[in-house]
């Protein structure tokens, strides 16, 4: 019995995935990139600063680190707001010993509860990226439009009312989107998101909004909390992955190297040591250019 063929015949089958959000590309095929200075590859710190409600949601699912156990989950919930009130402080000063400016995508209900965390972030020089508008604020399909449309209108008003300035970045939370998403972005004037990891240079959308991916493999969630692995060894990791990109950027263009760091991890007081050391040493590097994002989007684009 010969197969029927409708189960061969996929309207949307073509080169690369089987979508019309963005044209797939070899990052072999595209014009090399030249970071400023000459420096070969770009370091992007980036600072996920979140505030977690203490009941959290699962429509449409719950944010990775949220509340683990029955309400009221202080453990969890205290663990995390030790980023908030001690942890975020330590990596300001780990970025001020290095001098370096980093991103720092931050929920709306930061500016709303805490201003002067954010008031100090814009004092050193450091980016904001809208990071929706709290941890219950996930993205997903199924979410009605006009809500998707209000949470990132909410996210964005609460950093501009802080801040006096429009972010031009987005995170999403667990860098979760709808096939609404990049055009709601679009639509309120946002240059640039960070959710999709499929790449090591910034890339547009077929809309226009362009893509700084913010690889998950090399945060510090991933390696320190789920891999179970020291903050040394993370660390170490970060200046093997630089030395690659160096070499790889002799013959094939500038790279970028994100650095997706959580405050409640990484800054605590055994593990935040390890991490102005490596902020130094890649300092010190002189093929090193950190930049926040945005630099590196307007770099980026006026090369293209």
């Amino acid at each position: 019995m010969a197969l029927d063929p409708a189960y061969l015949e996929y309207p949307k089958r073509r080169e690369g995935y089987d979508h019309d959000l963005y044209a797939w590309s070899s990052i072999f095929d595209r014009k090399p990139v030249a970071w400023p200075d000459g420096k070969p590859v770009a370091v992007w710190v980036c600072v996920s600063l979140e505030w977690f409600p203490i009941m959290p949601e699962d429509k449409p699912f719950r944010a990775p680190g949220h509340m683990q156990t029955s309400y009221p989950d202080y453990r969890h919930y205290t663990a995390r707001e030790y980023g908030t009130r001690i942890g975020f402080y330590r990596l300001l000063d780990a970025f001020k010993k290095a001098g370096v400016r980093v991103s720092v995508a931050t929920n709306g209900a930061i500016a709303d509860r805490y201003p002067q965390i954010v008031a100090d972030i814009v004092a050193d020089g450091h980016e904001i990226i809208a990071h929706s508008t709290d941890m219950n604020g996930t993205i997903a399909t199924g979410l009605p439009i006009e809500d998707e449309r209000a949470l990132i209108a909410q996210s964005i008003a609460s950093l501009e009312k802080a801040t006096g300035r429009r972010p031009t970045g987005w995170l999403s939370i667990a860098r979760s989107e709808s096939w609404d998403t990049p055009d709601l972005l679009k639509e309120a004037g946002l240059r640039y998101a960070c959710d999709w990891a499929n790449d090591e240079l910034p890339w547009r959308f077929a809309n226009g909004l362009i893509n700084l991916p913010l690889n998950h493999e090399l945060s510090d969630r991933q390696i320190i909390t789920v891999q179970q692995q020291s903050a040394d060894s993370y660390a170490q990791q970060m200046v093997d992955a630089f030395g690659w990109l160096v070499d790889e950027a002799r013959t094939h263009g500038g790279r970028v190297l994100p650095l997706h760091i959580t405050p409640y991890i990484m800054a605590l007081p055994y593990r935040i040591g390890a991490f102005e050391t490596l902020l130094q040493t890649l300092a010190a590097r002189p093929e090193a250019w950190f930049a926040t994002g945005e630099e590196i989007v307007a770099s980026w684009e006026a090369q293209q």
